[in-house]
């Protein structure tokens, strides 16, 4: 028999019911030839200094300067002590003599390989082991993983990487919270990451802290359907002088000069990405998105989360238009708005490493969507507006930059005719309907009246506006 092993209990119950394996023991499912398990999480982790030795203890008051730093010449393993039971389960599962055969069916990543290896070593197994590598939780995607098994020495990097990450973050962890909580006579939690990234946030927050803002002043004018503003003036006496000058005075047009431009559509999401859109547009904190999208994943209507890439493979392209019109079906935002789908914006084998960019999978088409927690059905539904968008049509527009004088002044108004609006369209559209959607700023979409060069213009007001640096 193949003895599967899944990151959760979850994951394993799906990946069971696509290979046949329903029948139910304690803490395994068994059938058609496969025993389907699961970790809950690191059930194997490092071992803590006091497991080194009992000089190093556990408590504030038994740490001292005359111990670091603690640098483990052979590192030990240790079983978590609530999970216990599940790990015995496994143990006894690997020794079990039907078992022939490991299959490691944790995440398809890094940290999911760590999982997997710790536990696999710690019992000692010798079994051969071959890795299910998949990027969705669909039925297809898992029987095609299951066909296309890869042995499990090919992830031997990967379980290297996730060892010396574990190694660094105990190294560093473990020795700096120890020194700085013996210098300052309390617990200090030092990290790896958690430092680093709070030394940038304090740091930003000194600069808005001492951040002066500094005041300045400019024209407006106002002229038969357009207003032109002049450039930013420290000394407000300066800009009061040539607001008096402008009153009633005639402007002429130095310069119209129009372009014509195209903004692509924006490439698909990755996690970072994705994480920070949702803190923009929803409010979310990085793990709250990470939370959202993993449970997506494992509820099978979104691709694998943990992935550094915004492209799709090659073998994508044909089966691309069916599911950009299946998310465009459930999605209401996009309403009398037609869909176009060109794969090749989102192709590039090159930019794929182990996992392609986060989609939905096609399996929305029988989901029941008003169903989801709020949190999971907003993270889906930006996922599937970029999905749409990445494969839309450019936002084609022209852009008019008018250059205007008077009373030895230089004034500017820019316009935006748009063509055709594109991926935009969907985006506005997907705005449109959040609660809190920003109104559409004036000016910049605002389309200017046909003006030559070397016309006259009246000023029918001046205006000073202040202002201030941000």
């Amino acid at each position: 028999m193949q003895l599967v092993i899944a990151e959760k209990p979850s994951v394993g119950r799906s990946v069971a019911s696509v290979i046949g394996a329903t029948e139910k023991k304690d803490g395994y499912l068994e059938g058609n030839g496969y025993i389907v398990t699961w970790c809950i999480g690191h059930l194997v982790q490092l071992a803590s200094p006091d497991k080194y030795d009992s000089k190093y203890g556990t408590k504030i008051s038994e740490w001292s300067f005359s111990t670091l730093p603690i640098l483990p010449e052979h590192w030990k393993f240790v079983v978590s002590s609530t999970t216990k039971q599940q790990f015995q389960v496994i143990q006894e599962l690997m020794q079990d003599s039907r078992v022939d055969e490991i299959i490691c069916a944790t995440d398809a990543g890094r940290e999911g390989e760590c999982i997997f290896r710790y536990v696999y070593e710690k019992i000692g197994c010798t079994k051969p082991c071959k890795r299910l590598w998949i990027s969705s939780m669909e039925d297809a995607a898992i029987r095609e993983g299951f066909a296309n098994l890869r042995p499990g020495a090919d992830y031997d990097g990967l379980r290297d990487a996730a060892l010396c990450r574990a190694k660094a973050d105990w190294l560093v962890g473990i020795n700096a919270t120890r020194l700085f909580s013996v210098l300052y006579h309390r617990t200090l939690n030092i990290g790896r990451v958690m430092s680093p990234t709070l030394a940038l946030i304090v740091q930003r927050e000194a600069e808005i802290d001492t951040f002066k803002p500094v005041p300045f002043y400019t024209v407006a004018l106002e002229l038969p359907g357009l207003t032109v503003s002049g450039e930013r003036m420290a000394d407000k006496a300066a800009a009061e002088q040539l607001k008096e000058a402008c009153q009633g005075a005639n402007v002429t047009i130095k310069k119209v000069e129009r372009k014509e431009k195209s903004e692509k559509p924006p490439a698909l999401y990755d996690l970072t990405t994705l994480q920070r859109d949702a803190n923009r547009l929803l409010g979310f904190t990085a793990q709250q998105t990470l939370d959202y999208l993993q449970s997506l994943y494992e509820k099978k209507l979104c691709t694998y989360p943990r992935t550094d890439s915004r492209y799709l493979t090659g073998d994508m392209a044909d089966s691309l238009p069916v599911l950009v019109n299946l998310v465009a079906n459930a999605m209401p935002f996009r309403k009398g708005i037609a869909i176009t789908c060109d794969p090749q914006t989102v192709i590039n084998d090159k930019k794929v490493t182990d996992h392609h960019a986060v989609i939905p999978t096609r399996n929305l088409k029988d989901a029941d969507l008003s169903a989801l927690p709020a949190g999971e059905k907003a993270v889906l539904e930006l996922v599937a507006l970029r999905l749409l968008c990445a494969v839309a049509q450019p936002h084609i527009y022209s852009e008019t930059v008018v250059i205007a004088a008077c009373a030895g002044g230089e004034f500017t108004a820019k316009g935006k005719t748009v063509k055709h609006p594109g991926w935009k369209a969907l985006e506005d559209a997907y705005r449109a309907k959040m609660k809190d959607a920003e109104p559409k700023k004036e000016g910049a979409e605002k389309a200017l009246p046909e003006l030559t060069e070397g016309q006259t213009l009246s000023v029918s007001a001046a205006i000073v506006k202040e202002g201030k640096s941000s």
